[in-house]
């Protein structure tokens, strides 16, 4: 018998690799940062382009578009463009506000460049992704100090043109500059208790501070400086520990838009959809890499798992208000932990949409490596504990005192997971009766979690009960579920709730407004049509006497009012910014909403106006005749806090499991899913409402999709989504979807053996087919 060490060992592939198998392969000599850094250049230059086209009213071609340069070329933008009618039926018939259709224009950043504007849709088999906006390459990580004003101190002095800053500015290496100097100074023998991110490629979420690259927030501004004089705590941590700051991930610019608080401003044309637009004005759109004709996901941060998946970069740090890091795991593939609100800040030193939820998360290949980036995130002193972010004030008894990564080492063998109690969400599985949209991806979850997890993992299932889920006969039933537990918390905690009026003016819940008597607090004339009076029914709902609303669910209860906290954000980050400047000599203009405004563009014109209705909100509170919604955040994060906790207590559950979500990733430019009914979303709105840590794994594909096409109007002026029973072919392998576990604060270490066990036994990742590993330059290349 041949002997294991005789075997030949297998070359180093940078595709797919692990920081582990990294390291190990810098210690043996067979790669070198220089080399490990410039592969991924490469790749940016095969894979990292522009993956969508223009929709035109005439679907005749534009004419040839100068981009930025990125990767060491020039973006290209596709000249044919499609028809509109091609997209929307009976065009011909619209007569509602004029559409907004697709054009190239000069970005404001840098007229000489231009970006697509208005309607879109992707390219199929568009061989590109477009994940990446800016690279840390030298002349193009910056549009204020761009090509030569950005060469290197040893070529001389800069042309006269350039401003003063860009002389400060190129004394910073870029990534392959400081994967040059680590490799001098640490060759084979790198200190990897000290940096134990050496060697690691990262690519972050735009809105985070790099003091080395262009940091808008995605948009399209015309800064004095477009790089901040400072890093973001999270990316000084990481450079600190040996990582290669490489690259900005295209995202939603203000990480999702941050809505309209309403006002004068209306936009001039509208967009039938945005449907896919997880889009930059000044970095352009993403789309998925398993069928480039759809979006990277349905979350702001699809540029950061995209670059993950993909492989043009190891690692990456997103930021989620809603699903901004979950939705681009689940689309892509990859595995991602999101921490509790605040274990790890963001608002200090980034530009959020919603302070009172954002928060970091980290995207990775493997759970693995994504508590090894965890772990490196923590200051040696200060802990997690970030000055400019008030939210990392969480107490240190919700910090687990070991490494996370010695949590995720589960082998995943059959029995592992014995002993332990899973609740399985039900409410992130239900669907409206006769609908086809959600039933692929829910079928196969429903079995993964059956096989895998109670099965061969052996842990037992403990299921919530829904009145649109039937319960499986096979599985232990919650004895106190989320539905029990918000009738006996919501009259305690959020009262309000119940008060609640719809979109047309009605009650949420109607029951409870047919069983109480009016009272002088009545929101309009549309309660109290019954006999009890309100406090009353509180008590008995709390008392479990009389049953609760039927539609009282953890989803329905998650519309909040649009808070005012972006107003006061966004003056906070620009007048910091300015200050880090000012301190080294340097002037920025740019310090409130009146100035971003006045020096920026936008890719729809719905955000121009939404952005010049935000100039003008002067108080953050909202107006008296709407609730309250920073008030409204704060309590429901108490409220869903304490219905997970009585959950978990009363089923003696050790963690939950969930899916992200039924649908597949939609259509870029296409219809949205008809309704989104409220119990298809909520629960998926739980974890960062509550702001709860949760892990995602990839769990599977499916191959059978069926997508919403557009309908117009009986009067002809909107485009309505309407579902298809009809099915739209994918590629192989299909679209990918994701198991979610949460946890309590301070029980990662719990979730961490869960979703390891879980992604050791499975290994269902398959990384996108259209873009696999290509050549390595040869060590001597890249030393030349």
């Amino acid at each position: 018998m041949k002997d294991q060490a005789d075997e030949p060992k297998t070359p180093f592939r940078l595709e797919e690799a692990t920081i582990a198998e990294l390291h190990e392969a810098i210690i043996s000599g067979e790669t070198t940062l220089v080399g490990v850094v410039q592969h991924y250049i490469d790749r940016v230059r095969a894979f990292n382009g522009v993956a969508s086209m223009l929709v035109t009213a005439d679907g005749a071609p534009v004419a040839k578009a100068t981009g930025t340069i990125r990767g060491m070329q020039p973006l290209t933008f596709p000249t044919q463009t499609l028809k509109a009618s091609d997209v929307l039926p009976d065009l011909d018939k619209y007569v509602g506000p004029p559409l907004e259709f697709g054009r190239m224009e000069p970005t404001a950043s840098d007229p000489s460049v231009q970006q697509q504007f208005g309607m879109i849709v992707g390219i199929p088999n568009a061989g590109q992704v477009n994940a990446l906006g800016t690279l840390n390459i030298r002349g193009e990580r910056s549009a204020t100090c761009k090509g030569d004003f950005d060469k290197h101190p040893s070529l001389g002095p800069l042309p006269p043109a350039a401003p003063p800053i860009c002389e400060y500015f190129r004394h910073l290496p870029d990534a392959l500059e400081r994967a040059a100097e680590l490799d001098a100074l640490y060759g084979t023998n790198p200190d990897l208790e000290k940096m134990p991110m050496y060697g690691v490629v990262f690519s972050f979420k735009d809105p985070f501070d790099t003091k080395d690259m262009r940091s808008t927030g995605g948009g399209d501004a015309a800064y004095d400086m477009d790089v901040p004089a400072r890093d973001h705590v999270l990316v000084e941590q990481l450079r600190n520990k040996g990582a290669i700051i490489f690259a900005k991930a295209v995202n939603t610019e203000y990480n999702g838009r941050a809505g309209d608080p309403g006002g004068r401003h209306t936009p001039d044309m509208v967009l039938p959809s945005v449907l896919g637009y997880q889009r930059s004005t000044w970095a352009g759109n993403p789309s998925n890499p398993y069928d480039t004709t759809r979006s990277a996901s349905l979350g702001s941060s699809s540029g950061s798992a995209l670059s993950v998946s993909t492989n043009l970069v190891m690692a990456s740090l997103g930021e989620e208000t809603r699903a901004s890091c979950r939705g681009p795991s689940n689309h892509n593939s990859v595995a991602l932990i999101l921490p509790q609100k605040a274990l790890i800040g963001f608002d200090g030193g980034a530009i959020g949409a919603d302070i009172y939820v954002d928060r970091t998360g980290i995207h990775c290949r493997s759970i693995t490596d994504c508590a090894k980036v965890l772990d490196a995130l923590k200051d040696p002193v200060e802990g997690y504990y970030d000055p400019r972010d008030h939210f990392t004030t969480i107490p240190r008894s919700a910090i687990l005192p070991t490494p996370y990564a010695s949590h995720a080492t589960s082998p995943g063998a059959p029995g592992s997971l014995k002993g332990m109690r899973l609740g399985v969400i039900r409410e992130s599985m239900v669907y409206q009766p006769g609908s086809l949209s959600e039933e692929p991806i829910v079928t196969a979850a429903v079995k993964e979690i059956k096989t895998v997890l109670g099965g061969t993992l052996g842990a037992t299932l403990v299921e919530s009960s829904h009145r649109l889920w039937k319960n499986d006969p096979d599985i232990e039933k919650m004895k106190t579920d989320f539905c029990t537990a918000l009738a006996r918390l919501v009259p305690l905690l959020m009262p309000e709730l119940l008060f609640r009026l719809g979109a047309d003016g009605q009650p949420v819940f109607k029951e409870f407004a047919a069983a109480i008597e009016p009272t002088e607090f009545m929101p309009g004339k549309v309660f109290g049509s019954g006999k009890m009076k309100p406090i009353d029914y509180f008590v008995e709902l709390a008392e479990e006497r009389i049953a609760p609303p039927s539609n009282l669910d953890i989803a329905t209860i998650q519309n909040q009012e649009l808070a005012m906290g972006f107003r006061f954000h966004i003056p906070q980050y620009l007048t910091r910014r300015a200050a880090d400047w000012k301190k080294l000599g340097f002037s920025e203009k740019v310090v409130d909403f009146a100035m971003l405004n006045a020096r920026s563009k936008f890719w729809g014109d719905d955000q121009r106006a939404a952005f010049k209705n935000w100039e003008e909100v002067t108080d953050m509170r909202n107006p008296l005749d709407k609730r309250q919604g920073v008030n409204e955040r704060i309590m429901l994060q108490q409220l869903l806090r304490r219905v997970d906790m009585m959950v978990l207590y009363e089923n003696h559950l050790d963690a939950f499991v969930r899916l992200h979500t039924p649908f597949p990733p939609g259509k870029i430019g296409g219809a949205g899913q008809p309704g989104l009914p409220n119990n298809l979303r909520g629960e998926s709105f739980n974890g960062p409402n509550a702001g709860l840590t949760e892990i995602l794994i990839p769990a599977g594909y499916v191959s059978t999709v069926y997508d919403p096409v557009f309908k117009l109007s009986d009067d002809g002026k909107r485009y309505l989504h309407v579902a298809s029973d009809k099915i739209t072919p994918v590629p192989e392998p299909g679209m990918p979807f994701s198991l979610v576990f949460r946890c309590d604060p301070g029980r990662e270490d719990v979730i961490l053996k869960v979703a390891s066990a879980y992604e050791a036994a499975t290994h269902r990742r398959i990384p996108p087919p259209s873009f696999g590993p290509i050549p390595m330059r040869s060590r001597e290349l890249t030393e030349a």
